[in-house]
C-alpha cells in the first residue's frame, strides 16, 4: 500500500511524518516549503495479534504488514502556476494508491497558518483545486497526443471521448472520484494516474482534547458529510510525545488519555479500509507474517501475494482463526480440537485467518 501525503504548509506536517516513521529525518522548521525533496518511508502496521501468534507457534521472527508513505512539500493556492516545481512534487505521488490530506483544526499562535486563519474547509478546497488543475493538464496533454491516432483506432477513439468527458467535469471543479463513470470509462483513464481519481483519506490534526471526536463530527467540520471519504482524528503533538516511549509506556500513556490506540495506528488501519485492503497471516516455527490482500480475495489470490506461481499451483489451504490457534497453542492442538478447516479455491479469505497452503507443480 502506497499513500501520498498532501497538505498546506504549517499543519505540523513534518512533525507528524517524523512520528509516523519514528524518525527525525523530516525538517520541522516553522515556514512554508521547507521540504522540497520528498520523504519516503516504509511503515509497519502495528498488530498485537502477531506476538500472540508467534508465541503460539514458537516462531523465530515476526514480519508485519507495511505501507509506504510519500511526503511532499506543502501545497499553497496557485502552486500549479509554478509548473516545473509543481510537476516535480506531484510526480512523487502519481503512483500512490491513495492520497492522505492532512488538515489543521488546532489553534496555535506560534504556528502561523499559511492563510492566516484556521479554516479546514477552505484548506481542502485549496488542495483539491490544485490537484484538479494538475489533472486538467494531464488530460489535456493526452487529448492532444491521442486525437490524431484515434482516426484509425476505435479503442483510442473511445478513450479520447472519455478524456473529453472527464475534462469537461474537471473544468467544473468535480473530482474524478465524484464523476459517474462506467467501468470501461474508468479503465480508459487508468494509465493517466489522475490525482483526483484516487481514494482520499483526511487526517484532522486536532488538539489533545479533541482526540475522541467522532468521524461524523469531524466530517461536519470539514463539510464532508455526504461523501464516502474516511476522516481520522490525529494529534501530531501527542504522537511526537510518544516517539521515544516503549510499547508498555505507550499503552499506559494512552490509558491515561482514555484512548484505545494511537492516531497513527488508526490512520493506517483506516487507509487499509478505504482502499478495500486487509491482511491474513501465515504462521510456523520460522516466521509469522501478515500478507496484504484485497477484501473478498479467494484463497488462490491470497497465495499469489506470497509467490505469483502459487495461484496457479494452489490445491487447498488449512485455515484457522487466529484466536483458536492462540488458545490451543499451535497447529497440532488446534487440529485435535477441530478448529482447523480445509478450504478450496472458492474460499473467501477473512481478516482473522491464519493459512497454510498446499500446492502442486
Amino acid at each position: 500500500m502506497k499513500i501520498g501525503i498532501v497538505w498546506l504548509p504549517n499543519v505540523w506536517k513534518s512533525t507528524l511524518f517524523n512520528a509516523l516513521t519514528k524518525n527525525y529525518s523530516a525538517d520541522a522548521q516553522n515556514f512554508p516549503f521547507c521540504t522540497i525533496e520528498p520523504n519516503v518511508w516504509i511503515v509497519n502496521v502495528n498488530d498485537e495479534r502477531l506476538e500472540l501468534i508467534r508465541s503460539a507457534v514458537n516462531g523465530q521472527v515476526i514480519v508485519p504488514a507495511n505501507c509506504e508513505f510519500i511526503d511532499i512539500a506543502g501545497i499553497v493556492a496557485g502552486a500549479s502556476a509554478w509548473e516545473w516545481l509543481w510537476n516535480k512534487f506531484l510526480a512523487n505521488i502519481r503512483e500512490a494508491d491513495a492520497i492522505l490530506q492532512v488538515v489543521r483544526i488546532f489553534e496555535d499562535s506560534d504556528i502561523i497558518h499559511v492563510h492566516w486563519k484556521v479554516d479546514p474547509k477552505s484548506d481542502i478546497e485549496v488542495i483539491n483545486a490544485e490537484l484538479i488543475m494538475a489533472d486538467i493538464e494531464t488530460v489535456t496533454k493526452r487529448i492532444w497526443s491521442d486525437t490524431r491516432k484515434a482516426r484509425n483506432d476505435k479503442d483510442i477513439a473511445f478513450a479520447v471521448d472519455v478524456y473529453n468527458k472527464v475534462l469537461e467535469e474537471l473544468n467544473k471543479w468535480v473530482l474524478v472520484t465524484n464523476m459517474n463513470l462506467l467501468p470501461d470509462e474508468l479503465l480508459a483513464i487508468k494509465d493517466l494516474h489522475l490525482l483526483t481519481n484516487k481514494e482520499f483519506v483526511y487526517a484532522c490534526n486536532v488538539s489533545e482534547d479533541m482526540m475522541d471526536t467522532s468521524e461524523d463530527e469531524l466530517k461536519k467540520l470539514l463539510w464532508l458529510e455526504n461523501t464516502k471519504n474516511r476522516v481520522v482524528p490525529i494529534c501530531a503533538k501527542l504522537e511526537s510525545d510518544m516517539i521515544e516511549m516503549t510499547n508498555e509506556e505507550k499503552k499506559e500513556f494512552l490509558n491515561e488519555m482514555w484512548l484505545k490506540s494511537t492516531g497513527l495506528d488508526d490512520l493506517i488501519k483506516t487507509s487499509y479500509d478505504a482502499l478495500g485492503l486487509m491482511y491474513y497471516f501465515t504462521a510456523w516455527e520460522k516466521e509469522v507474517r501478515a500478507w496484504t490482500i484485497h477484501k473478498w480475495d479467494t484463497a488462490p489470490k491470497a497465495a499469489w501475494v506470497i509467490h505469483s506461481d502459487f495461484e496457479k499451483w494452489f490445491i487447498k489451504a488449512d485455515v484457522v482463526n487466529w484466536k483458536d490457534l492462540v488458545e490451543f497453542g499451535g497447529w497440532t492442538k488446534a487440529r485435535e480440537n477441530a478448529k482447523v478447516s480445509l478450504q478450496w479455491k472458492d474460499y473467501i479469505v477473512k481478516d482473522w485467518d491464519i493459512m497454510l497452503f498446499k500446492f502442486s507443480n
